[in-house]
């Protein structure tokens, strides 16, 4: 029997996981597709306070939010990275006032030590007004972070499968009773060939957009899961501007839209608010939304954009606590734990809502929760993620480039754009991938843009990538790089080291 189990392998998931395991209790996940492959791949791809959620008075969230920038920050340097955002002021939208009351609320609530403040700026004079529509005069520059949002639940996961969790991908959990004290839980493969069962003393349901399925289906509750299903989309087009800042851009509608550089040659926009029915297996982004995307930016930008321009689009489904609000956007962000332990049967835990930014507190919050429920360990004490770098972050916050040039004396043979990328994906752990390679060829085959033979086989043992997908799209983003014929032979790579 196992302490913990836990449906669901996103963000909140696999955080939970990694906490739990590092405090010494056992813990088995299982999750129904890939590793963060549908919310936790899909966002916007930000460590941030949630500047707009000022607005909304949710102070406690941003403060959090703020809180855990820097600290995610020194425990994933190589995944995670500071990025300067312009937001520009125009007439008729919110006050430059209220923008700067705003900004120096951000700039104070949270612990900031490492990230630079805000500033003013001159639109009509500074770099930043230059691709920008003529006429804006004032704008502000602050700060957040970015992420490289598959890779955080990647290695949260593999930290927790160091710690001796139990991570099985492309699992389902078809059905979970409360049975003699503890939970009895029904796994299969995907394809519904093997079966088994675990026992477990707490069960977690960390399963994002498919919670309520699980309540309802699995877990067979009767009262209704308080859940509301918010879609958001996100588009790629060629890059849009030279420097490396995003901006934030207010819409007539009061919504936010960012754009972001992305992959050194794309920019990435994003984000949309609807509301979500149907199967979240299934979203796409629609055509309304590329082009509401397309038409927000183009009203801020001399370069407008259009639908023939975007080269790759992707949505997910929020699952966000229901608490009633009357537009999708308005709906809160924050997390919310729900815990059902009627009395002397074993709690079970459901997960509401959160952001990538908090899943570390999530999770923290998610133990303190079932600590009466769970037995005592000798581990870690509470706290320990927010101390122990992931895997590939043993390095200092301001070391990124030092180790490119590390991997690269170690490697002259390997060209720098590789070095650079190989390092960005996985810090320190670079050196495991090359794995004493004296020559390009000695990586094997390769696919186009730098990845190679040597790449997979190291995503496919160590990061649970079992197919092209889950390699160009979300360990990566290389697919936006490979042609339609360099990604299908990536795909029956992945296929033949699987069944290897």
């Amino acid at each position: 029997m196992v302490d913990l189990a836990i449906i669901g392998g996103g963000i909140n998931g696999a955080g939970i996981a990694r906490d739990a395991a590092g405090r010494g209790l056992s813990v088995h996940l299982v999750e129904q597709g890939d590793l963060g492959g549908a919310t936790s791949s899909a966002s916007t791809k930000l460590i941030h306070g949630g500047l707009r959620y000022l607005e909304h008075w949710a102070f406690r969230l941003v403060r959090e939010a703020l809180a855990e920038r820097e600290v995610l920050w020194r425990i994933a340097p190589h995944i995670i990275w500071p990025l300067r955002f312009v937001l520009p002021h125009r007439p008729g939208l919110r006050p430059a006032w209220l923008l700067r009351l705003g900004l120096f609320l951000y700039d104070h609530l949270g612990g900031r030590t490492l990230l630079p403040g805000t500033v003013t700026l001159d639109l009509r004079s500074d770099p930043a007004g230059a691709p920008l529509t003529p006429g804006l005069r004032r704008g502000f520059a602050y700060s957040d972070c970015w992420v490289e949002d598959n890779r955080l639940v990647v290695l949260n996961a593999r930290d927790a499968a160091a710690h001796g969790a139990v991570i099985e991908t492309r699992t389902r959990c078809l059905d979970a009773r409360r049975e003699k004290g503890a939970w009895t839980l029904s796994l299969a493969d995907a394809d519904g060939r093997r079966r088994r069962r675990i026992r477990a003393r707490v069960l977690v349901n960390a399963a994002g957009p498919w919670v309520a399925d699980v309540l309802a289906g699995v877990v067979h509750a009767h009262a209704p899961a308080r859940v509301r299903l918010v879609q958001g989309s996100h588009i790629v087009v060629p890059r849009l501007y030279d420097h490396d800042c995003c901006y934030i851009l207010q819409n007539t509608d009061r919504r936010i839209v960012f754009a972001i550089p992305y992959e050194e040659d794309f920019t990435l926009i994003g984000t949309t608010d609807r509301d979500w029915h149907g199967d979240p297996a299934t979203v796409r982004a629609t055509d309304e939304e590329i082009a509401y995307l397309c038409a927000a930016v183009s009203a801020w930008f001399r370069r407008p954009i259009t639908p023939d321009d975007v080269v790759w689009s992707y949505s997910g489904v929020r699952p966000l606590y229901d608490d009633g609000a009357s537009a999708a956007q308005e709906a809160t962000r924050d997390y919310v734990l729900v815990r059902d332990a009627p009395e002397g049967q074993p709690a079970l835990l459901s997960i509401f809502g959160g952001k990538i930014t908090t899943y570390r507190r999530l999770a923290d919050a998610a133990l303190e929760a079932l600590a009466a429920d769970l037995p005592a360990r000798r581990g870690k004490p509470r706290g320990w993620t927010g101390r122990e770098p992931l895997p590939g972050g043993d390095f200092p916050v301001t070391g990124f480039e030092a180790l490119v040039a590390e991997v690269s004396v170690r490697h002259p043979w390997m060209p720098h754009s590789l070095a650079r990328r190989l390092v960005r994906a996985y810090g320190t752990e670079a050196e495991r991938l090359l794995d004493g390679a004296g020559a390009l060829a000695d990586l094997g085959r390769s696919f186009g843009a730098g990845l190679t033979e040597a790449e997979l086989r190291f995503l496919s043992r160590n990061e649970w990538a079992r197919t092209g997908e889950d390699v160009l799209w979300r360990r990566t983003k290389l697919g936006l790089r490979l042609s339609a014929a360099e990604r299908d032979a990536v795909d029956r790579a992945m296929a033949e080291a699987v069944a290897a």
